[in-house]
């Protein structure tokens, strides 16, 4: 059986169901931690200003006005407005604190103590809650008052430093990589601080600086440090820990990319391309010392592959067990078979832009699965609803409205 996670209404409660979730975070590590929450069912709320919502509705291309990124990042998410640096916004938050499980800000440190909405007060109104900050660089240290963004993360993390050609200059990625690592950890550490508070009944603050899970998953490269004051180099595609690696171009013109992290792998590889004599070379008995011979490996790689198509070398390596994998684009993406079984790529029905196509959840559960329930809402699109199930008069919400709190 292959499950997979749907937009369809799941007979079984979402496994976060019952959980409240407030998003006051931008752009987009908190964002997308509180989307990945409410996949799984939890009831986010997007709090956002009045004359100022989250940039990334306007991030990227746009369709009728509409930004896309944002029918992507704001799914799952009712929207609501208050300015937090009103009284009205102040206290409609500590109201709407005492209710949730969960706030997620990423706003600069202090920001939310000068509005008189910091851990004291939000814990006072709810000792149960969590509070989640993810900023660039955490709540203290010499840099905790910069401004922070991913970009910042990646330089300084030592990703830029080992991405791209040896003679060419640093690479950023073209997307929000750090981010977007920071928003999945943010999401766990989440989910493990409600964990502890089942065993205490008490609340606390998760403190995520987005500079510290790109760290995380790069590697060994503190420790490499340390111990042998080794520094890791820019080498392209290529590896320091295997060979053949590297990405090979087709007789069509097309793209793909070889990896032979395993020894058996590397000489089925090798026996493929023609050259099973590089086989039985001294050198070629482990992964480090086949990557000290890229340059021979790769030109018998390379020009085997240059001689046949895309389609000819995937069916050739298939068959040969060994791993390769097409360059592909997001049209490819779109009619991937391997992404169309898992149901990768699902359709969401959303009332302002018809069917949108977009990635599904993150992962598949067979029991509870989650599910995308609507693409991202127009911009405070459910304020009234929340504030009257808050307990809100409608007199209330209009003078909170005048006071320019809504």
């Amino acid at each position: 059986m292959t499950p997979v996670a749907t937009t369809a209404p799941q007979s079984a409660p979402a496994p976060l169901t019952g959980l409240r979730v407030l998003d006051l975070a931008t752009l987009f590590a908190g964002p997308l931690a509180a989307t990945m929450l409410g996949d799984f069912g939890a009831e986010v709320i997007k709090v956002e200003h009045p004359l100022r919502p989250d940039p990334s509705r306007g991030h990227g291309p746009s369709k009728a006005g509409i930004g896309l990124w944002w029918k992507l990042l704001g799914r799952n998410k009712r929207t609501m407005t208050l300015d937090l640096s009103t009284n009205g916004g102040r206290e409609t938050l500590l109201r709407l604190a005492a209710s949730a499980d969960v706030v997620i800000e990423n706003f600069r440190p202090g920001t939310l103590e000068k509005w008189g909405l910091g851990w004291e007060e939000l814990s006072a109104a709810n000792p149960r809650l969590v509070l989640a900050r993810v900023t660039g660089f955490g709540q203290f240290g010499p840099y905790a008052h910069r401004p922070g963004f991913g970009t910042l993360a990646e330089a300084m993390s030592g990703f830029a430093a080992i991405t791209g050609e040896p003679d060419a200059p640093p690479v950023l990625p073209p997307f929000g990589l750090a981010d977007s690592i920071a928003g999945l950890a943010t999401a766990y550490a989440v989910m493990t601080a409600l964990a502890a508070r089942d065993r205490t009944g008490s609340g606390q603050v998760v403190d995520m600086a987005i500079i510290e899970p790109i760290l995380t998953v790069l590697g060994p490269q503190p420790l490499w440090y340390d111990q042998l004051d080794h520094v890791q180099p820019r080498l392209g595609n290529r590896s320091q820990n295997n060979a053949p690696r590297n990405t090979y171009r087709t007789a069509d013109g097309s793209w793909v990319a070889v990896s032979t992290s395993a020894q058996s792998v590397a000489e089925r590889v090798m026996c493929l391309v023609g050259r099973p004599d590089l086989t039985v070379e001294p050198w070629f008995t482990t992964g480090a010392e086949r990557a000290r011979h890229s340059d021979v490996l790769d030109e018998a790689v390379g020009s085997w592959i240059a001689r046949h198509t895309r389609a000819e070398v995937i069916d050739a390596f298939d068959k040969a067990e060994a791993a390769v994998a097409p360059i592909q684009d997001v049209r490819d993406v779109m009619t991937d078979p391997q992404y169309q079984a898992l149901g990768t790529i699902t359709t969401v029905d959303d009332p302002e832009l018809g069917p949108l196509r977009m990635q599904n959840v993150l992962f598949r559960l067979t029991e509870t699965p989650g599910a995308i329930r609507w693409a991202g809402r127009p911009h405070g699109a459910d304020t009234d609803t929340v504030l009257t199930e808050l307990g809100l008069t409608e007199a209330e919400i209009t003078t909170l409205r005048s006071e320019g709190a809504l």
